[in-house]
């Protein structure tokens, strides 16, 4: 993959952070995700999956302010990001997944509506179209996290799924 096919794919996946669309990403982002999950899903934040969700965006939150906040001033723009995620995460994207993990595992909690510890394709389906995604997206991207095709999606599916998300450019439509 060439360096400027995946600058422009990773410019794409801004988008999906930039939760109020105002051109940069910091904390608020992250809160309105976790926010929007827990009504989604009927969770209270004061419960434990509703902490834990908060704990995990800010870990997410934090983990990504490292990589990408060059000027530190608590945002990421769009070329931050870009740039960090291009330098820092092209040859490692597991790293960026395990930032995410506490965030991708308290996501998959909420919406895990028997806590077996994974959460059915429609469950995160439902998640993902409340995160931003269309439907359409949102119900491939859900079914291809299941990887073990068991109806379920578990935390290392989705941490799995992410890494691949940063590295693999999807062909054009």
């Amino acid at each position: 993959m060439d360096s400027a096919e995946y600058e422009r794919k990773i410019a794409f996946r801004f988008a999906a952070f930039d939760q109020d669309g105002n051109g940069y990403i910091d904390r608020a982002d992250f809160n309105a995700a976790a926010a929007r999950l827990l009504a989604e899903f009927g969770t209270t934040a004061r419960c434990d999956k509703g902490q834990a969700l908060y704990t995990g965006a800010e870990a997410f939150w934090q983990g990504m302010a490292g990589i990408a906040d060059v000027d530190g001033d608590q945002r990421v723009t769009r070329e931050e990001f870009v740039g960090g995620a291009v330098k820092r995460l092209r040859d490692n994207p597991e790293r960026f997944a395990e930032i995410a993990r506490p965030f991708l595992g308290a996501a998959i909690a909420v919406a895990d509506n028997d806590d077996d510890g994974a959460a059915s394709v429609p469950a995160v389906e439902r998640a993902l179209k409340v995160l931003g995604a269309s439907e359409e997206s949102a119900g491939l991207a859900a079914r291809s996290l299941d990887t073990d095709h068991d109806g379920k999606i578990a935390e290392d599916e989705a941490v799995a799924a992410f890494a691949v998300y940063f590295t693999v450019i999807e062909p054009d439509s």
